[in-house]
């Protein structure tokens, strides 16, 4: 590790003395390249994490947001992958910088490692020497382990491959060969050294989605997604309470093209409830998560229905006019107006919607104007239902009286002119027309005369 004081016997106590030097530790250490698949699942992990929430890291740093200047974090020497052999330590170490000094995180898999760990154990230098050290490595621990480091200028990350190799049950390990990891790959296809070389680019599976738990109501559709990466592609199998779930009718898994696993249930019974287990195996092991499904009792659905429908209305153009009915449903449905094609959708100065928790509706106009005569459709949704009721809307113009003389009143009377005076006809004014002049054409005939 960089920067760290090397012991030596005497700066030990008898329990922690030296490991002698053997060609096996240092075969166990070795370094290997990755697999372009290993390389790409590795850089969707690293960009997830930057761009993810994280807990708090474990180190004493606080960092004042708002400082000026400043340098975001760097990894000078970065992390290395490495293949071991189950039982042996492992230590991987890079060198973080930056200014204000940045807070480190440890994952593994995309899943953060506590500093309370009892299977790890992390440290940092002075130097910014980062660590983290398991005294032995098990089958468990082969995976992806990655060092994140932020501070208010940003975040970087690196990763390294940890490939633990399993011990030959005979007693012998396929450390017990050193030369055959070395050798060509030329070798009979049924060769135990071509078998390690294949076996090297096995990957177990890693969930890189995986859903939370559910509550769904009963009768709904659920879906349950998650994403799965490994080599070569994993097989999923989906529990309840422990018992594999067969696809039927009502329980489907599907496979998208950008990989991602669902099972769908609809729909959801009672008997749907419990832990869901999803499992991904293949030769280089397997991954499983676990879920809660919860399923509501089913409410009691009715269907929307008009207990007072919307009515003809006329209008005199200028006043207010209210349109209203009233509605019933369960659950209480969704209102929608709309005048011909022309939804409402808010209230406006001169247009509002009301409606209370008695399923009393009505539409308030004022005043009321020419372009708003029209036919009105209120409707009325809910998950049993939709139903609608509609009227005629008439504005009326107001009639404007012309600004004419007041008539005078005449007395009733049997007289023949008498009765053509109450028709409208002025009988002074035919007979002695200089007593009042009418305007040219203002003469009115009648056969009567």
């Amino acid at each position: 590790m960089l920067g760290r004081k090397l012991l030596t016997g005497s700066d030990m106590s008898p329990s922690e003395s030296a490991p002698k030097s053997s060609p096996l530790l240092s075969l166990c250490l070795q370094e290997y390249k990755v697999s372009s698949f290993e390389q790409r699942l590795i850089s969707e992990i690293e960009f997830r994490l930057e761009r993810s929430p994280v807990e708090e890291s474990d180190d004493d740093i606080q960092h004042d947001e708002d400082c000026p200047g400043g340098e975001a974090p760097s990894i000078d020497q970065k992390l290395k992958h490495c293949k071991v052999f189950e039982g042996m330590p492992v230590t991987f170490s890079c060198k973080v910088t930056g200014d204000p000094k940045p807070k480190v995180y440890w994952f593994k898999d995309g899943k953060q490692i506590s500093k309370r760990s009892e299977h790890y154990r992390i440290s940092r230098d002075a130097d910014g020497t980062c660590s983290l050290h398991t005294a032995a490595a098990s089958l468990d621990d082969d995976g992806n382990y990655t060092i994140m480091a932020g501070n208010p200028k940003g975040r970087v990350s690196c990763t390294g491959r940890m490939m633990v190799q399993a011990v030959n049950q005979r007693g012998r390990s396929q450390r017990s060969t050193p030369g055959s990891m070395r050798r060509s790959r030329s070798r009979s296809r049924d060769s135990g050294d071509e078998h390690d070389n294949i076996q090297e680019r096995h990957f177990r599976p890693h969930f890189l989605q995986a859903p939370g738990d559910l509550i769904v109501q009963e009768g709904r559709l659920c879906r349950m997604d998650c994403k799965v990466s490994g080599l070569p592609t994993p097989d999923l199998v989906w529990q309840l309470n422990g018992q594999t779930i067969r696809p039927d009718s009502a329980h489907k898994m599907l496979v998208r093209e950008n990989g991602v696993h669902s099972l769908v249930i609809e729909p959801v019974t009672s008997r749907d409830a419990g832990i869901y287990t999803c499992i991904a195996s293949n030769r280089a092991g397997q991954n499983s998560f676990n879920l809660e499904l919860i399923v509501a009792a089913k409410e009691m659905h009715k269907a929307p229905s008009f207990v007072e429908k919307l009515q003809n209305t006329s209008v005199a153009e200028g006043h207010p006019v209210r349109l209203e009915c009233r509605v019933t449903g369960v659950p209480y449905p969704q209102i929608f107006w709309k005048r011909e094609n022309e939804s409402f959708t808010h209230n406006t100065e001169r247009i509002s919607m009301h409606q209370d928790n008695c399923g009393y509706l009505c539409m308030i106009i004022q005043p009321a104007l020419k372009e708003d005569a029209g036919w009105y459709t209120v409707s009325a949704k809910n998950d049993a239902g939709i139903v609608s009721s509609t009227a005629r809307l008439d504005v009326n113009t107001q009639w404007q009286q012309p600004n004419l003389p007041k008539p005078k009143k005449v007395r009733p009377s049997t007289s023949r002119y008498a009765a053509l005076t109450e028709r409208g006809l002025d009988v002074k004014a035919a007979f002695f027309p200089e007593s009042s002049p009418l305007p040219p054409g203002g003469l009115i005939e009648s056969d009567d005369l």
